[in-house]
C-alpha cells in the first residue's frame, strides 16, 4: 500500500474535503494551532499515488499492508436519489445486480471510490441529482441534451443519461477527472456522453443545451455565469452548487448580473445549491 500526503493551509479545508468527500482512503485532519491541515491517501498502487502527487504535490511512501486492510474495509450504504437513482460504491457485479432486483423501479449508478474522487455523496453533488431527477421528469419526452461544467467523476451526466437524456457533454479541468469519468462510462455501460478536458474560463460554447449543471467553487462559477448563459437555450434549465453559504449573495448577484435567475435554493449545511433559468 502507498500513502500519499500534503500539508496545506486551513483555509483550503472545504477545497479538500469536496475533492475527496466520499472516498474511503482519505484523511484530512488539522494540525495543532489550527492554522495548517494534513490531506493524505491511501492507494493500491505507487501508480495510483504519483497520479495524485503529480496533480497536488506532496509526498508519497509505501506502508505496510495492515494498514491499507483497516483502511479499505468501510462499507457505506447505496445514495437514494428521490425514488428515481441508486448510487452504489460497490465494485461487485453480483452486488450491483442484486440491488437491482430490490430496486427495480430505480437507475443503479456505480461509482466505486477513486483515489482522487469521491462517491456522489457529497452534499453539493447529491443535491444536483435530486435538482436534475426534478428537470428531468419537466422535460421528459422533450429531447434535452445536458452539459456538465466541472464533471468529476461524470456522475451527473450518467445519471442525466439514465433519467432521459438524449446526450450529454461533460467537461473538466483536471486531466484525472476526464480519465475517472472515461472508467466510470465504460463500467456502467453508458453510451451519448462525451467528455472533454476544457477550461471553462476559456471555452466557449459552441451550441446550445436545455440543461446546464455546474458543480464548481463560487470562485470560478461567479466568473462562469457568462459562459453558462451563452450556453444555455432560452428554455433552459441550469443547475448550480459548490457553493459556501457565505459566498451565495455575490453568487446570486454575479448570476443575475448577465440574466440569470434562481427559481429554487436549497442550503444543506454550509454548501448551497440552485436551479434556475433564464
Amino acid at each position: 500500500m502507498w500513502h500519499w500526503s500534503k500539508l496545506s493551509s486551513v483555509k483550503w479545508l472545504d477545497a479538500w474535503e469536496e475533492r475527496f468527500y466520499g472516498n474511503p482512503n482519505s484523511v484530512i485532519n488539522e494540525i495543532k494551532g489550527g492554522k495548517s491541515i494534513r490531506v493524505e491517501v491511501y492507494s493500491e498502487s505507487k501508480e495510483e499515488a504519483e497520479r495524485i502527487q503529480e496533480q497536488f504535490g506532496g509526498s508519497i511512501r509505501l506502508v505496510k499492508e495492515q494498514n491499507w486492510a483497516a483502511l479499505s474495509d468501510v462499507t457505506r450504504p447505496p445514495l437514494k436519489i428521490r425514488d428515481a437513482l441508486l448510487i452504489t460504491g460497490s465494485r461487485e457485479g453480483g452486488a450491483v445486480r442484486e440491488l437491482q432486483k430490490e430496486h427495480p423501479k430505480r437507475h443503479v449508478i456505480r461509482m466505486p471510490a477513486e483515489m482522487a474522487f469521491g462517491t456522489g455523496d457529497h452534499a453539493t453533488t447529491s443535491t444536483c441529482l435530486r435538482l436534475l431527477v426534478d428537470v428531468s421528469r419537466e422535460r421528459k419526452g422533450s429531447g434535452w441534451q445536458m452539459l456538465d461544467l466541472g464533471c468529476g467523476t461524470a456522475v451527473l451526466a450518467i445519471a442525466a443519461r439514465m433519467l432521459g437524456a438524449e446526450k450529454c457533454e461533460a467537461h473538466d479541468f483536471d486531466p484525472q477527472a476526464v480519465r475517472v469519468s472515461e472508467q466510470n462510462l465504460v463500467l456502467n455501460k453508458v453510451d451519448g456522453i462525451k467528455v472533454f478536458e476544457q477550461d471553462v474560463l476559456k471555452w466557449q460554447p459552441p451550441k446550445q443545451w436545455e440543461v446546464v449543471v455546474a458543480n464548481l467553487f463560487s470562485s470560478i462559477l461567479q466568473q462562469a455565469f457568462t459562459t453558462i448563459e451563452k450556453a444555455m437555450k432560452d428554455d433552459g434549465d441550469f443547475i448550480v452548487s459548490g457553493i459556501l453559504f457565505e459566498q451565495w449573495e455575490s453568487t446570486r448577484q454575479a448570476a443575475e448580473a448577465v440574466g440569470l435567475q434562481f427559481s429554487k435554493v436549497i442550503r444543506k449545511g454550509k454548501w448551497v445549491s440552485a436551479r434556475g433559468s433564464k
